[in-house]
C-alpha cells in the first residue's frame, strides 16, 4: 500500500480515530474482563474513567509538552504508547495490571490527539481548515462507534485479548503512516517559516490561561461532554431496564454514538461555507436541550421509537459543538506556539465534564427514582453553553 497517496491531513485524522478506538474498547469488554480477570464493578468503572482522569489532571500540561517537543513527534509517540500498552495487556493477570496500563494508555491518547488541530492547521491551506477541523471533531464518536460495533464479534470469536492485539497493530500502523506521510516538524518549519519565538513552558501556560478565548471554548466543551456522555453512556442501562436485548441495546447505542459524526462533519462544511461559529453553537446547545427534554419526558414514556429518534437527534445536533470548538481553538489560541496548549486546556475541561456528568446524572436518577430529570440536567448544561457562546465573535 502506497501511503504517499493519502493526504497528510487524512492520515492524521484516521490516526485520531484509531486512538479513539482504544477508548471505546472497554465498554463491550467489561463482561469478559470480569469473568477472565475477576475485575470488580468498581474496577470496571475505573477502567472506564481513567482516561478521563488523565485528561482532567494533565490535559493542558500534555498540550504544553506537545507544543515544546513538536506536533508530529508527539502524535507518533502517543500512538506508540497506545500500541505498547495495549500489547502489554496480553500478559495481564490481575485487574491492577490493566488499571496501570489503562493509565498509560490515557497518556498515550492525549499525546496522540492534543496536537492534531494545530498540526492540521499547518498541513492544509486556510480555505480548507474549517472543513478538516470539522472532520477532526468526529474522531471520538467515529472511533468509539467502531469499537462498539466491531469489538463484540472479535471478542466472541477470539477473546478480549484479540481486540487489544488488533488495536495495538492498528496503532503501530498509524505511527508508521504518520512517519511516512506527514512532513517532520523541521520540514514544515522550512516550508512555511514563522517567526521563531522561544518561550518557556510557564510563559506559554500563562499566556493561554490569561486569555478569555481558551476559557470560553474549554468550559463550552465541558458543558457539551458532560451531557453527551451521560446520555449515551447510560443508554444500554436504560434499555436493559426496559427489557431490550443486550446486543440490540449495544447496536442502538453505537448508532446513536455514530450520529454524532454527522454533526461534526456538518459543522466543518457549514463553517467552510461561511456560517458563523456562534450560530452553530447556538443550534447545537439548543438542539441538545430540546432533544434531551423530549427523550426523557414522561409525555413520551409510551413512545419508545420517538424517544430513541430524539436521542439520535440529540447526538447528531450535538456534533455541531465539538466540530465548531476545534475550529475555534486554533483561532482563539493567543499565538502559534500555544495552539496545542489551548486544545489541551479544552480537553482537560472536556474530560472533567465526562468524569463528572455521568455520576451526577446517575445520582439524580437514583434520587428521583427514574431518568425523567435527565433532560433538565442537559437543559441546564446547554444554557451555560449558550451563555458562553454569546461572548464569541460572530465570525471565527
Amino acid at each position: 500500500m502506497n501511503l504517499h497517496r493519502f493526504s497528510p491531513a487524512a492520515v492524521v485524522i484516521v490516526s485520531g480515530i484509531v486512538a479513539a478506538m482504544h477508548i471505546g474498547k472497554i465498554p463491550p469488554a467489561i463482561p469478559l474482563l470480569r469473568d477472565a480477570l475477576g475485575v470488580s464493578l468498581v474496577e470496571a468503572g475505573f477502567l472506564l474513567s481513567l482516561v478521563q482522569v488523565a485528561g482532567m489532571l494533565s490535559g493542558v500540561f500534555v498540550g504544553l509538552a506537545a507544543d515544546g517537543v513538536g506536533m508530529r513527534r508527539s502524535v507518533v509517540a502517543g500512538q506508540a504508547i497506545l500500541a505498547l500498552a495495549s500489547l502489554a495487556a496480553l500478559w495481564a493477570q490481575h485487574p491492577a495490571d490493566l488499571l496501570l496500563l489503562r493509565a498509560l494508555e490515557g497518556c498515550g491518547f492525549l499525546l496522540a490527539v492534543l496536537p492534531v488541530p494545530g498540526l492540521i492547521r499547518q498541513l492544509v491551506p486556510p480555505p480548507q481548515l474549517a472543513l478538516h477541523l470539522g472532520l477532526w471533531g468526529a474522531y471520538m464518536p467515529a472511533g468509539a462507534s467502531l469499537a462498539l460495533l466491531l469489538g463484540p464479534p472479535v471478542m466472541a470469536g477470539y477473546g478480549w485479548r484479540s481486540l487489544w492485539a488488533a488495536l495495538a497493530a492498528l496503532s503501530f500502523l498509524a505511527a508508521f503512516a504518520l512517519l511516512v506521510s506527514v512532513p517532520s516538524d523541521r520540514q514544515r518549519r522550512v516550508a512555511a517559516p514563522v517567526v521563531a519565538v522561544s518561550e518557556h513552558w510557564r510563559e506559554r501556560l500563562r499566556t493561554t490561561l490569561t486569555a478569555s478565548g481558551p476559557w470560553r471554548i474549554a468550559i463550552s466543551f465541558a458543558m457539551y461532554s458532560c451531557q453527551w456522555l451521560a446520555v449515551i453512556g447510560f443508554l444500554p442501562s436504560i434499555y436493559a431496564q426496559a427489557g431490550v436485548n443486550g446486543q440490540v441495546a449495544g447496536a442502538l447505542t453505537a448508532l446513536a454514538c455514530f450520529a454524532n459524526v454527522v454533526g461534526n462533519v456538518a459543522a466543518g462544511r457549514l463553517l467552510h461555507g461561511g456560517f458563523a461559529a456562534r450560530t452553530l453553537l447556538y443550534a447545537g446547545f439548543a438542539g441538545m436541550a430540546g432533544a434531551a427534554l423530549l427523550s426523557f419526558s414522561p409525555i413520551t414514556a409510551d413512545l419508545p421509537v420517538l424517544r430513541y429518534l430524539a436521542v439520535v437527534g440529540f447526538s447528531a445536533v450535538g456534533g455541531l459543538i465539538p466540530g465548531t470548538l476545534f475550529s475555534l481553538a486554533v483561532h482563539v489560541a493567543p499565538n502559534e506556539r500555544t495552539v496545542s496548549t489551548t486544545v489541551g486546556w479544552m480537553q482537560q475541561c472536556s474530560s472533567f465534564g465526562q468524569f463528572a456528568g455521568p455520576p451526577l446524572v446517575a445520582w439524580i436518577a437514583a434520587v428521583a427514582g427514574g431518568w425523567q430529570w435527565t433532560g433538565v440536567f442537559c437543559g441546564a448544561a446547554a444554557l451555560v453553553g449558550l451563555l458562553l457562546a454569546r461572548g464569541l465573535e460572530r465570525r471565527h
